[in-house]
């Protein structure tokens, strides 16, 4: 064992048994604990006779007052009960399954008996019309049951009036008082409920009371697959038929519980995602993560499991067929580590061709480690188990030393402290934005609300007209642009977006809370608490458990208040209350229990909350309003812990102790806190600005006196003298020449470039004295003009050296402030960070 990986105590297996129910599929669980009512063969209605069946499907309440479609009625019904009478089957139900009728969609299954009609003879002049009102008679009158998939085909304009007529008056009546109690702009979307309903009573037999939530299940099912249109009006039904109370009190609040939330898989179908060809080592992960499961909630679970199903072991078979030891050669642990190291993916070219696209994998090394501590592991449970885990128990492929974090925690430290930097500086342009575009739109959503159709909404210098939109929901406004031939922009939607675009900015920035932490705020968060000391009431927000299961509670400053009571106000319905909303938490794959969260909208009929999804497109619209660029030119992105970063550098920038933002942050260590803060390059100015006065002060005080007048020309005089005729001496202030003004001599002489031919002069000068000198036999001489000479040499050396790499020398361009950071990191070890 090893002080980097944390291993976990293993349990007993008997511990667990009661987790394994708990582990199944959710989708699955709510499936068999609401099924649909089972297709029946035969009931009374479709068995009765012919003229028994015509009797009753020609008297009231089957009868229209109008005499043309009370004709037309009797004349469908006598014609398809003819046709029917001539197919096979003991009822008509199974006539007119072997009509065929239900493979052909929409209207075409008129065909059939208009065929059967025109070979014997019938007139064909109201058929067509005739077949449809009779099939309609058929239907309500619970003759026959077509299927779902067949009536999702079809238009259905007078299915729900005749069925509230002839089948269930009472239970339609109370869907029409649910519907008068909600705002007008919904009466539309009841209809539309009604006809839903009155669908399943055609294809299911009885009456609204009988509906389950299997077949409001069964019919959502239905209309993906024959890709019914209707949005959110799809399943709008199932709120009013919940409403109503006819469901068990344990029903999902929303059908999309079955459908598009996908719940809880089981550790066997978490590891069968990734087609693991050896059944030993997959029952192995199996196991392993079975005797983990109790420590872990379900997100980390879902992370282990992808790590050692996905990313190890079918990454090994990929590397060495066959292979069933976990004992892994060499060569082929080499091999997986390198892959480990690069993410690919494939994308669409310019060309439409697809292009695989490598990029470096950051977290590499905490898969190395969960796949560390899967050996490990069961090295430690084969000594207390050995007949379970000991034929698995071989040594890790991976060393300590591989795993160790520390220069990746400094270069994501740098990396997020380079966005903070970034971010903080522009936040205010952000902030102040958002709330102009909310204004803005709210402004002209009101306007326009108050503008007739068609015409011209003031304010907008005739760029904006009201369009006329009378199949648009009630709640909706449109506009149309003049200059871009009438494209729609719907009003409401986009005050809507402004809106909880600018509550969403406000409320992190303001509070420095995680976005999950976000998305659960409700009505009870906001609280209050009296001081005991002034006995004044105090506001406060508390966080409920998310990462760290600890709840904490924040102040709520002024800023914050206004923004929690707008959202408040805009939430409250007719009674004051804030709508119950049922949440899907992404990460542990659950619904949670209706609440009043505050970061809800409305979809249709239905209170929908936020998803993490749909905040990070609230920003990167408000972002797009501001024209923001990153140092690279890129448009500027924010993510919901981006506002958290700013938060902690922002507060304890301004004084506040690291510790109550650590309490603040909810974070278990203060270094963790400290991570989030950006050091910025002013405080290492001020630091070291406040280093020198100090030092300063500590010094005597005459070495730091004005100078007088003599000793500053003394000074300047220094400087002249330096000058030379073949370049500059760079001796010390107030020190001699050593070398007797010898100067091509001295190694503190910096040669002019621009004397290099006076130096070379006196190079060929000194060699033409040494040649006299030898000559004359002036052997004394010789030496010191030797010395000479070599010095002239070493000086015209520099200058030639220089000049090299002056002709040399490579423009990089002005680096911008992100390079320049980026630089630092590649030459430096960057700062630790605690995420």
């Amino acid at each position: 064992m090893t002080a980097v990986v944390k291993h976990v105590t293993r349990k007993p297996l008997e511990a667990t048994n009661a987790t394994v129910e708990q582990a199944q599929a959710r989708n699955s669980y709510l499936r068999a604990r609401f099924p649909a009512r089972a297709e029946e063969l035969r009931w009374p209605y479709t068995a009765q006779p012919l003229e028994e069946t015509l009797r009753r499907l020609t008297a009231p309440p089957f009868d229209s007052a109008a005499n043309g479609t009370r004709a037309g009625r009797r004349r469908g019904v006598a014609k398809l009960l003819r046709w029917l009478s001539s197919l096979p089957g003991d009822t008509w139900q199974q006539r007119w399954r072997a009509s065929g009728a239900e493979d052909l969609p929409g209207a075409a299954w008129v065909d059939l008996p208009l065929r059967w009609l025109r070979e014997r003879g019938h007139s064909p002049s109201h058929d067509r019309d005739d077949l449809s009102s009779g099939l309609l008679m058929l239907i309500c009158g619970d003759v026959i049951r077509p299927g779902l998939p067949w009536m999702l085909t079809r238009t259905h304009r007078y299915l729900a009036a005749v069925m509230a007529k002839v089948r269930d008056p009472d239970g339609f009546a109370r869907l029409h008082q649910l519907a008068e109690s909600g705002p007008a702009s919904s009466r539309k979307d009841a209809q539309i409920a009604a006809t839903r309903i009155a669908t399943l009573l055609a294809c299911k037999g009885g009456q609204i009371r009988d509906i389950t939530v299997g077949d409001c299940v069964e019919l959502v099912d239905a209309q993906r697959r024959v890709h019914a249109r209707g949005g959110q009006k799809k399943v709008d039904f199932y709120l009013r038929l919940r409403a109503q109370g006819i469901f068990p009190e344990d029903s999902p609040a929303t059908i999309r519980a079955f459908g598009l939330a996908l719940g809880q898989l089981s550790i066997e179908e978490l590891v069968d995602r990734y087609r693991i060809q050896c059944r030993p080592v997959r029952d192995l992960i199996v196991d392993y993560l079975r005797e983990r499961q109790p420590a872990l909630d379900f997100a980390s679970l879902d992370a282990v499991s992808r790590t050692l199903a996905g990313l190890f072991w079918a990454r090994i078979e990929a590397l060495a067929p066959g292979i069933d030891s976990l004992r892994l050669p060499p060569t082929v642990a080499r091999a997986w580590k390198e892959d480990l190291k690069v993410k690919k993916r494939t994308v669409t070219g310019p060309d439409g061709s697809s292009i695989e696209v490598s990029s470096p994998r950051l977290n590499a090394k905490d898969e190395l480690m969960r796949v560390r501590a899967f050996y490990l592991d069961i090295a430690q449970w084969a000594a207390e188990e050995p007949g379970r885990w000991a034929p698995w128990a071989v040594p890790c492929p991976i060393s300590d030393d591989e795993i160790r974090k520390a220069k990746e925690r400094r270069r994501r430290k740098a990396r997020m402290d380079q966005r903070t930097r970034e971010r903080l500086p522009v936040l205010p342009v952000l902030t102040s934005t958002a709330d102009r575009r909310r204004r803005a739109a709210a402004d002209l959503l009101q306007v326009a609300r108050n503008t007739e159709p068609g015409a011209l909404i003031p304010g907008t210098d005739g760029s904006l007209r009201r369009a006329i939109a009378p199949t648009a929901a009630g709640h909706l406004t449109w506009a149309e642009e003049m200059a871009s031939g009438g494209r729609r922009r719907n009003l409401t939607y986009e005050e809507e977006e402004a809106f909880w675009a600018f509550a969403t900015i406000e409320v992190l920035r303001l509070t420095g809370i995680r976005n999950e932490e976000l998305l659960e705020l409700t009505h009870h968060s906001v609280t209050q608490y009296r001081l005991p000391s002034t006995g004044e009431v105090v506001p406060l927000l508390q966080i409920a458990p998310s990462k760290t299961d600890t709840e904490r509670l924040l102040l709520v400053s002024p800023e914050l208040a206004d923004v929690l009571s707008a959202i408040i106000s805009r939430l409250r319905g007719p009674d004051g209350a804030i709508p119950l909303v049922a949440s899907y938490d992404v990460r542990e794959k659950v619904w949670n229990p209706p609440m009043p969260l505050l970061f809800q909208r409305d979809v249709g009929s239905e209170h929908r909350a936020f998803t993490p999804t749909a905040i990070r497109k609230l920003l990167i619209n408000a972002l797009s309003t501001t024209g923001l660029t990153s140092a690279d030119g890129e448009a500027l992105t924010f993510s919901p812990h981006d506002f958290r970063r700013i938060f902690v550098t922002d507060a304890i920038m301004n004084g506040l102790p690291p510790h109550i933002a650590q309490v603040i942050c909810g974070h278990r260590s203060i270094e963790t806190t400290m991570g989030y803060k950006a050091v910025y390059p002013a405080e290492t100015i001020e630091a070291h600005r406040a280093f020198i006065a100090r030092r300063r002060a500590s010094r005597p005080g005459e070495e730091y006196r004005t100078p007088t007048a003599e000793e500053w020309d003394a000074f300047l005089a220094h400087f002249e003298k330096r000058k030379v005729s073949i370049g500059t001496c760079a001796r010390a202030f107030g020190s001699p020449c050593v070398h007797e003004h010898a100067c091509v001599r001295c190694s503190l002489l910096r040669p002019d470039p621009a004397q290099r031919a006076r130096l070379a002069d006196i190079r060929d000068n000194l060699i033409a004295r040494i040649a006299e000198a030898e000559r004359e036999g002036w052997l004394g001489e010789v030496e010191g003009l030797q010395v000479s000479l070599a010095g002239a040499q070493d000086k015209l050396a520099q200058l030639d050296a220089e000049a090299t790499r002056q002709s040399n020398a490579v423009s990089l361009g002005m680096p911008a402030l992100g390079q320049i950071a980026l630089g630092r990191r590649e030459t430096k070890e960057p700062s630790p960070t605690a995420d």
